[in-house]
């Protein structure tokens, strides 16, 4: 059976909401794996609660692709069958998502410990291996900070009381002998790098308040859509 007026334009508007969620999935997808390739470049794969953020946008990318994939097909061949385990697999992660954001907000404060645990380890290694110094070198030039809370970290791995030249202000040869205020990056990175998450949070709750805002139009749709295919209205 098939729709007609208005649960027309609602079954071509849920087709729509679900290509472009659809294409989400897709760059979520992107994303995860973009922000899995960084961690491991610096590291901060080592430890298991970083590299859990980029694995769980990659999962929740992968959901929302196959789930859309269901909304699409159902309101574009008005199938009840599809539409019902679209909407319900669309609560379902919504209510996820709820619970996750619950979970991040009252674990936020935990995330600087994270990362302090992660440099830490690759400071340690950093004379051991070129991995890990290419790693830390690259977070502290990337994020002009020295250290894990500051650069006196470096002096319990480094007895002469000296930092890599990536803690420089000016990063050139040896230059990390000379630690002065003017020449090194004092802050450490764990501090600095929780800053920066903190300043940016308010990019992500809008974000996800946006989502979850088009989840919801989805589920709606997807319901008056479920009624008018029950209630077998006809289609031209």
């Amino acid at each position: 059976m098939a729709v007609e007026g208005g649960m027309k334009c609602v079954k071509f508007l849920l087709f729509i909401f679900n290509f472009l969620f659809w294409i989400c999935g897709i760059a979520l997808i992107v994303i995860g794996i973009i922000v899995q390739m960084t961690l491991h470049k610096t590291l901060l794969i080592t430890n298991a609660s970083a590299s859990g953020a980029p694995i769980v946008i990659i999962a929740v990318g992968v959901v929302i692709f196959f789930i859309a994939f269901f909304g699409c097909c159902g309101a574009w061949k008005e199938s009840y069958c599809m539409i019902t385990t679209f909407a319900v697999l669309l609560t379902l992660i919504f209510l996820v998502e709820i619970a996750a954001a619950i979970a991040g907000y009252i674990f936020k404060d935990k995330v600087k410990d994270v990362f302090s645990t992660a440099l830490e380890d690759s400071m340690k290694k950093y004379n051991q291996s070129a991995d890990f110094k290419k790693a830390v070198d690259t977070i502290q030039t990337d994020f002009h900070c020295c250290g894990s809370h500051n650069y006196t970290d470096w002096f319990i791995y480094r007895p002469n009381l000296t930092v890599p030249d990536s803690c420089c202000k000016t990063p050139t040869l040896n230059c990390g002998k000379n630690v002065t205020s003017s020449n090194i990056n004092q802050p450490g990175c764990a501090v600095t790098i929780d800053t920066w998450i903190q300043k940016n949070l308010l990019i992500v709750v809008g974000v996800a308040l946006g989502i979850a805002f088009f989840q919801l139009l989805g589920i709606v749709f997807a319901c008056v859509l479920m009624k008018a295919i029950r209630s077998g209205y006809e289609v031209m």
